[in-house]
């Protein structure tokens, strides 16, 4: 996850099995998930591949609401 506190910090928060920046009153910007549910049926067992790609489809106008819509 990319989120955001209160202030506008921003932060990188390697969470795991669905846990979520809001547990910790952070506000989610943008995350990449590489569980194999997310991609197999695009990518199959191509991890790396989907994941170079992923820039390539992030909706920053949305990820840049998140950012200024925070707390």
């Amino acid at each position: 996850w990319l989120a955001s506190d209160a202030s506008g910090k921003l932060e990188i928060m390697p969470l795991s099995n669905a846990d979520t920046p809001l547990k910790y009153n952070k506000t989610p910007i943008l995350t990449l998930d590489v569980w194999e549910h997310a991609y197999y049926i695009d990518y199959r067992n191509e991890r790396p591949r989907f994941i170079e790609q992923f820039r390539d489809v992030i909706h920053w106008d949305f990820a840049e609401n998140n950012y200024k819509d925070r707390g």
